[in-house]
C-alpha cells in the first residue's frame, strides 16, 4: 500500500517500516506482510498516508515528446511526471505519435487502460486537423460516415464509420473509435492531402486540460463518466 501510494519503493518502504517509522491506528508495525484497509490509518512519522490504489490523470502532450516511458534520446511522457509521482507506476494509455499533440491519459489501473485502447468499446477519440491541398468537401464527410478502407500497405484495413465536420480553411474535426498505426494521417492522406497539425482533443467524455505538460487529476465526475462508458461498475 505504501508502494503504489507514492512513499518510496518496495525495498524503500521495508526499510522505513524495519526502523519502526510507520503506524497502523497508532501501533507501530514491523511486519511488512501486515494486513491494511482503507480505513485504518496509517502514518510515518506525522505525516497521514493517503492510500490510493489507482490512480487516474490526464495531460496535454507537447509536441516533440515520446509517448513512452524510457527513451535514452528523446524527451518522453516520464519526463513530464512529478518526482512524487514516479513510484506509482502510471503509464500512458494508447499513445500519441511523436508531433502529434493533446489529450493523453496517463494510469496505473490496467483494465481501464485495457478498454481505453480496445475498439470493443467504441471509445470516440476527437481530433483536430490541419492539413495541406484542396478543402476537404461534404463528399468526403458521407465517405468517412461510411466507413474507409485503408490500402496504403499489403494489408487492406476496413475501418469503422468516422465523423468528419469541416471547419474554416484548410481545418476538420475527425472522430473515430479506433487506434490503427498512423490512423488520421491516412485517412486524410487517402484523399491526396497531407496532416500539418494534429492535436486531440477529447476522448470519450474526458477533454484535454487548458495547461499543455501538466498532469492534472482527472475530476470524479470524469472518472465516473469514463467508467460508465467503459461498463466498469465500482
Amino acid at each position: 500500500m505504501l508502494a503504489n501510494s507514492g512513499y518510496g519503493t518496495r525495498s524503500e518502504v521495508r526499510k522505513l517500516i524495519s526502523r519502526g517509522l510507520v503506524r497502523v491506528n497508532d501501533t507501530v508495525i514491523k511486519d511488512i506482510g501486515y494486513g491494511v484497509s482503507e480505513d485504518d490509518d496509517v502514518t510515518i512519522g506525522d505525516n497521514k498516508i493517503e492510500s490510493k490504489t489507482f490512480l487516474y490523470f490526464k495531460i496535454d502532450k507537447p509536441d516533440c515528446v515520446l509517448t513512452a516511458m524510457e527513451d535514452k534520446r528523446l524527451k518522453t511522457v516520464a519526463d513530464l511526471i512529478p518526482d512524487n509521482l514516479k513510484t506509482k507506476r502510471l503509464s500512458p494509455v494508447g499513445r500519441l505519435d511523436y508531433h502529434t499533440t493533446g489529450l493523453l491519459i496517463l494510469t496505473n489501473d490496467g483494465e481501464m487502460s485495457h478498454r481505453l485502447t480496445s475498439p470493443k468499446y467504441n471509445i470516440e477519440k476527437t481530433y483536430l486537423v490541419t492539413y495541406e491541398g484542396e478543402p476537404l468537401t461534404e463528399e468526403h464527410v458521407q465517405l468517412f460516415k461510411e466507413g474507409l478502407t485503408l490500402d496504403d500497405t499489403d494489408e487492406r484495413i476496413e475501418l469503422k464509420p468516422a465523423q468528419l465536420k469541416l471547419l474554416d480553411g484548410n481545418r476538420c474535426m475527425l472522430t473515430i473509435t479506433e487506434g490503427k498505426t498512423h490512423q488520421v494521417r491516412r485517412m486524410i492522406s487517402k484523399f491526396g492531402r497531407s496532416v500539418l497539425e494534429l492535436r486531440r482533443l477529447q476522448i470519450g467524455n474526458i477533454t484535454v486540460p487548458e495547461a499543455e505538460g501538466v498532469l492534472e487529476e482527472l475530476t470524479e465526475d470524469e472518472l465516473q463518466g469514463i467508467r460508465k462508458l467503459l461498463s466498469i461498475l465500482m
